[in-house]
């Protein structure tokens, strides 16, 4: 097997975890961590050979922009101090006392290198963390705390990451020096996604199909990645700034075909990049126990040290500041995600699992320094970064679902609905208040005004049927139920027409571009069809 086949390999396996993580209760991270571990144990299964400077590129942009499609810059401006709270500075005190230990437990680890180990452990994974917790029925607001923790970690772990290797790499580091490189990067990587947002946001304007917007949309993140790193900035802040903007304002209401496509499209992206790089780190245990044979000991040590010390440091971080968010919130009233009760706070704290973001960075090490030698204890980094991420990604990800069962925290049902019948109400007042619009300068006969106007009702009773009364709900649900009915026939009537073309694909004479193009007009008809139902 070549290097190739290993990533199909693993490119196949982030597809089959994902149903099959479903059926047996398990995280599709660890059953895909797992699977790459007994890969690394098979003989004819080659060692993992990816350059270091290309590893940060090809895995962060693609899973920063798909994390960024599930939030908004709304939520990030309101949330800006919990993030701060609970994220950043999080970071920086996990960041210090890792380097404290590792430089305490790994004789000979020089304290750049030790700030390397510890910048790549702080920053909890999102994928892992909302790839468990998104299907345990935890509040909304949970899941967007942990979500949006994961962004803004990620940047500052990555800034922090980039300075301390600088130093270890030339032997020389000057604090003055250090701010302002850590400034001047946050400044070009605004600068630069910006620009690309707004380059991107009017190229789709003059593209207009929707794959070719797509095709765009999957360059952008790379692009923004790779200028900002070419101009000294961050990579991670210029992908995030961008993917923002373009969330914020390359939005089109009426685009129904593009946001359907482009939804799936990020989601398939998302898991296959995900997937593969859970893979790496279950294949990459191969490499790391290799090179600590003759050292087990020590090596056990300094690991069990570090992630006790990543674990400890998160819940004594999130108590007292989730304690103070909370005091703040209720004393300036902001609509900020944060944990509202020790429960949820504990939660949030189990949910802090490491995964690709601390592997990648891992992996992303230099061998050699300048003038030659090697990177100073870089075995040793490696081999504590993934005891730090195998242990907290399988021991916090299978026993968080029994966590959550033990603390009881389950969703706001009743705030969720309330917030979905609000905007059902406002669904069906802008449509209403549209057909006035339009029968003011349109006449239309009394019987379709009156039909045009129920529809109105409907849409908004389809998104919340409890917004109607009991009478009304009660006709609304049997005309429903005439719908589906009229709708399951007209698909089995287009589903007949597809065959048909289908069979006429493979007839002599027949021409495959005119039977595709007929086929999707079909397809399109199924997408969209609406069957009238008549009183």
């Amino acid at each position: 097997m070549d290097q190739l086949a290993l990533l199909f390999v693993l490119l196949l396996g982030a597809v089959v975890t994902v149903p099959l993580g479903d059926r047996l209760g398990l995280p599709s991270p660890v059953l895909m961590t797992l699977a790459g571990a007994v890969l690394a144990l098979l003989p004819f299964v080659p060692n993992v050979d990816i350059p270091p400077e290309y590893i940060l590129p090809l895995v962060l942009p693609p899973l920063l922009y798909a994390a960024v499609q599930r939030t908004s810059w709304r939520q990030f401006t309101a949330n800006i101090r919990p993030i701060f709270l609970l994220a950043v500075a999080l970071v920086f005190a996990t960041t210090a006392a890792v380097a404290a230990v590792a430089q305490a437990v790994v004789p000979g680890m020089p304290l750049a290198a030790a700030v390397v180990l510890g910048a790549l452990v702080a920053p909890p994974d999102p994928v892992a963390a909302t790839a468990v917790a998104g299907k345990l029925g935890l509040p909304r607001r949970m899941v967007s705390i942990l979500e949006g923790e994961g962004l803004f970690n990620d940047v500052t772990a990555i800034v922090l990451y980039h300075v301390a290797l600088a130093a270890a790499v030339s032997g020389t580091f000057s604090a003055p020096g250090a701010v302002s490189s850590l400034v001047l990067s946050a400044v070009v990587a605004l600068a630069v996604g910006l620009v690309i947002g707004w380059v991107a946001n009017k190229l789709m304007g003059i593209l207009g199909d929707p794959t070719l917007q797509i095709g765009l949309t999957l360059l952008v993140p790379f692009v923004g990645y790779v200028l900002a790193e070419e101009f000294h900035g961050s990579g991670v802040l210029a992908v995030l700034t961008c993917a923002l903007f373009l969330a914020e304002y390359a939005v089109d209401a009426d685009d129904v075909m593009g946001r359907l496509a482009g939804y799936t499209f990020w989601e398939i992206v998302d898991t296959l990049v995900t997937g593969v790089a859970f893979g790496l780190i279950g294949l990459e245990m191969h490499n790391v126990v290799g090179a600590a044979s003759g050292h087990w000991t020590e090596l056990l040590r300094a690991g069990a040290a570090v992630v006790a010390v990543v674990v400890v440091v998160r819940l004594v971080w999130l108590l007292p500041a989730a304690w103070l968010a909370k005091r703040m919130h209720k004393r300036r009233d902001y609509d900020e995600d944060i944990p509202m009760s020790w429960r949820e706070t504990l939660i949030m704290w189990w949910s802090g699992m490491r995964g690709v973001a601390s592997v990648a960075l891992a992996l992303a090490i230099p061998y050699t320094v300048d003038g030659g030698g090697d990177f100073p204890a870089r075995e040793e980094i490696l081999f504590i970064a993934f005891a730090v991420v195998l242990t907290t990604l399988i021991v916090q990800g299978l026993t968080l679902p029994w966590l959550v069962r033990k603390l009881r925290v389950k969703a706001d049902t009743e705030a969720e609905d309330e917030l979905e019948r609000a905007l059902a109400l406002r669904v069906i007042k802008a449509s209403k208040h549209r057909l006035k619009e339009i029968l003011e300068v349109e006449e239309l006969p009394e019987e379709v005004t009156e039909q045009l106007a129920r529809r109105a009702y409907d849409i908004g009773a389809r998104i919340a049927p409890d917004i109607v009364d009991d009478d009304r709900r009660e006709h609304f649900e049997k005309r429903i139920t005439r719908m589906k009915k009229v709708q399951r026939i007209q698909n089995e009537m287009l589903s007949a027409a597809r065959h048909e073309v289908l069979a006429a694909r493979n007839e002599p004479g027949a021409d495959p571009e005119i039977v595709d193009r007929v086929l999707r007009q079909l397809d399109m008809r199924s997408l969209r069809s609406t069957p009238e139902v008549h009183e």
